[in-house]
């Protein structure tokens, strides 16, 4: 595994690493840099783009404040159309669900379509614990999982990696999962793409179970959408016999016309396309017409209590466009691995810290990779104000630390970090209370400034490295406004 591995180290130690990598930083920056200039290309063709953000906005907003209405629906739709419902709170109770259903068919592997949730909860390595087999068959995920690593973004999984690293992978690791490399395989698209293919080809027309996610699912008819670009997860929806799909329940939209926005949207904001090459939708099952079976795995694990977060609960609307990776200053340099997440990134930096709680030292660090410069917002195509999100939950650091509940509130318990900026707020504080304090403050300040150092001491000597402080005034505004206008500032 490439980078740092999940959960751990904080942000701060993880990115110092990454951006030391100078092969890392070139891959990152050619790939953000394409699919931004495509991206950008893309919406300037769509006259309305504005009026579809607020309608994909106003969708989602609707979604989430009656999100038991709709799930509830979305439960008798799905179930009258023959599939069946299983709830999920927790990551444990998901994964225990999907490997129960697994052994129930005798199978001991899988063929999976690329999915976030099923990362969220750690799905491949609870399956290979009871001894199954998953195959990732997205080609960027084939790359990660032959190159034992992790995924380090959104759309683009291997987007770490380049060709040359992936010929590599390719060749070294293809044997031990199926069919091996192709003899002499070169580094050029067409042939990589061409082994994947062939390597492919083999786990679907002999796999018996398909696991996947789901961009989204309709409550009025039961309906769940796949969108992809490469034709695996065609082949994993349809030819398997049993198909178990994990999904979080912030993916449920009230209506079938509701699509008509996000179909927009979402392939514009990722893939830079007007459409996606492979829109997939399934409603149950039907008779000799797709898999047989079919389990909808609703999944929890931390989303409620997401949603009772008023600032915070926008980062559902996501649709995990990855359109704020591709312009954040901070992701092309520090690259996924830094966040310690399955979600990297400005989404991930409010997501990750909200489902997992800012407990952990990589969790609180999260919503500080950032430099608000808003460019996330800016392209966001359900408008989530990730700045917003960021500082709300630098609050909830600084001042509270990781939420629990007891009984029918909600109780911060103390921050373990950041006590030298709870110390000096807390100065503050006081001698903004105190008028005359602060004014011989402001004084010998003035008075003094001559010895003031010119970069800061301790952890921030490297901002200051970089940076003039700005100098002290020769007086306080206070004295200035009594010499010039001969009375107290303000009138006082």
């Amino acid at each position: 595994m490439s980078g740092t591995y999940l959960g751990m180290p904080a942000f701060p130690a993880a990115a110092r690493e990454a951006v030391g990598n100078a092969t890392l930083r070139g891959n990152l920056r050619h790939a953000t840099h394409t699919i931004r200039a495509k991206r950008a290309k893309a919406v300037a063709e769509v006259e309305d783009w504005a009026e579809l953000r607020e309608a994909g906005k106003r969708i989602k907003d609707h979604t989430l404040r009656h999100l038991d209405t709709y799930l509830e629906r979305l439960e008798e739709s799905v179930t009258a159309a023959g599939g069946v419902v299983h709830w999920a709170a927790d990551a444990e109770e998901a994964n225990r669900i999907v490997t129960a259903l697994v052994k129930a068919t005798g199978e001991s592997e899988v063929v999976k379509v690329k999915s976030m949730a099923t990362q969220e909860i750690g799905l491949n390595e609870a399956l290979e614990a009871a001894g199954i087999r998953a195959y990732e068959t997205d080609l960027a995920e084939l790359i990660v999982q032959l190159g034992k690593d992790r995924p380090s973004h959104i759309l683009v999984p291997a987007i770490h990696r380049n060709r040359g690293e992936i010929r590599d992978i390719f060749r070294d690791e293809m044997a031990a999962w199926g069919r091996p490399a192709p003899e002499g395989l070169t580094d050029t698209p067409a042939e990589l793409a061409e082994a994947a293919r062939l390597h492919l080809r083999e786990k679907f027309l002999r796999a018996k179970v398909g696991i996947s996610g789901a961009n989204f699912m309709v409550a009025e008819t039961g309906t769940l959408v796949v969108v992809e670009s490469e034709g695996n997860g065609r082949m994993c929806l349809t030819l398997p016999e049993t198909l178990i799909s994990v999904v979080g329940i912030e993916k449920v939209v009230p209506a079938w016309r509701d699509l008509e926005v996000f179909l927009q949207t979402l392939p514009r904001s990722s893939t830079a396309e007007r459409m996606n090459p492979y829109t997939s939708m399934w409603t149950g099952t039907t008779d000799e017409d797709g898999p047989s079976t079919f389990h909808l795995v609703l999944l929890d694990n931390g989303r409620t209590d997401t949603l009772a977060d008023e600032v915070g609960r926008q980062a559902l609307r996501c649709i995990r466009c990855s359109a704020c990776l591709n312009v954040c200053p901070v992701y092309e340099r520090a690259g996924g691995h830094a966040y310690g997440s399955v979600y990297p990134g400005p989404i991930g930096a409010i997501l990750s810290p909200q489902l997992r709680g800012t407990g952990s030292e990589i969790d609180a660090s999260l919503p500080y990779a950032s430099s608000l410069c808003g460019a996330c917002y800016e392209v966001c195509p359900v408008a989530i104000d990730i700045p917003e999100v960021l500082v709300h939950l630098r609050e909830r650091v600084v001042q509270g630390g990781p939420v629990t509940r007891a009984g029918d509130k909600v109780v911060l318990r103390p921050a373990k970090g950041h006590a030298a900026e709870r110390a000096a707020m807390r100065a503050a504080r006081w001698a903004f209370g105190r008028p005359g304090a602060l004014r011989a403050g402001q004084r010998l300040a003035s008075r003094t400034r001559r010895f003031h150092p010119r970069t800061l001491p301790g952890p921030g000597r490297a901002w200051s490295a970089t940076r003039e402080l700005p100098p002290v005034p020769a007086e306080p505004f206070r004295d200035w406004w009594q010499r010039t206008h001969g009375g107290e500032a303000g009138g006082k």
